[in-house]
């Protein structure tokens, strides 16, 4: 059963060497991140899921002890996803960037809470496909915890990757609602094609993690909208 879930956003800018020169700017996204984590440890979960955003030929199952970089970004910092089974065989293909973010979390609390798979959830995923393949995630272990991470919108203003979009305003108020409250029927209704509209990753991750109820606690997980503030929201 899902005992704690924790929403966490996925810039690799949350890594200080790939935000370079602006690195303190976002430390009170990356402490937020770090609490959603020790929330998680706190549930004492006997597995650790972690699902994110990726592109095509990306999504699926990825192994603990799986490896990624951040070299598309002009650093060299590689970063492991858990520890691998001690029988397990070489890592088959890289982490995408979303869940070598995570990793890089997990990294810096020293997470040896539970053994830690990696799902990547493709952008495009219909809302339903999401919550098939969520579905059974909960049923993985007797306590299963999941951190999940995604991002808002990316059309908040002029400047921003996506433009300037007034769809994105209200798209993101409704995401931070269902989050903050562990809204599974609200998460559940976010239109997929609003969101890959307004560049808003998060979804497709948001509602593989959404079949099954939590309830919300008022210590804080860490979620962003399109202006990367980090917001508060925790369930478990």
């Amino acid at each position: 059963m899902l005992v704690a879930a924790a929403v966490c956003p996925c810039p690799p800018l949350l890594v200080p060497e790939v935000a370079a020169g602006a690195g303190p700017e976002l430390d009170a996204a990356r402490n937020a991140c770090l609490d959603a984590l020790a929330v998680l440890a706190a549930a004492q979960p006997e597995l650790l899921v972690v699902a994110g955003p990726t592109g095509p030929g990306e999504a699926g199952a990825y192994a603990a002890g799986s490896v990624g970089s951040f070299a598309g970004f002009g650093v060299g910092t590689t970063v492991r996803l858990g520890e691998p089974a001690a029988d397990a065989g070489a890592p088959e293909r890289p982490l995408p960037p979303s869940l070598a973010v995570a990793a890089w979390l997990l990294e810096r609390v020293r997470w040896q809470g539970a053994p830690v798979e990696g799902l990547g959830v493709e952008e495009t995923l219909p809302t339903e496909d999401c919550i098939a393949g969520g579905a059974g995630l909960s049923s993985r272990a007797e306590r299963v915890a999941m951190l999940v991470m995604g991002d808002g919108s990316a059309c908040r203003t002029v400047k921003a990757p996506g433009y300037l979009d007034e769809r994105a305003t209200g798209f993101d108020a409704a995401a931070a609602r269902a989050l903050g409250g562990a809204d599974v029927a609200a998460l559940g209704a976010l239109d997929a094609s609003l969101a890959y509209e307004l560049k808003a990753a998060g979804r497709a991750p948001w509602q593989s993690a959404s079949p099954t109820p939590v309830t919300p606690r008022p210590s804080p997980t860490c979620g962003t909208t399109a202006d990367s503030s980090p917001k508060a929201s925790a369930a478990r």
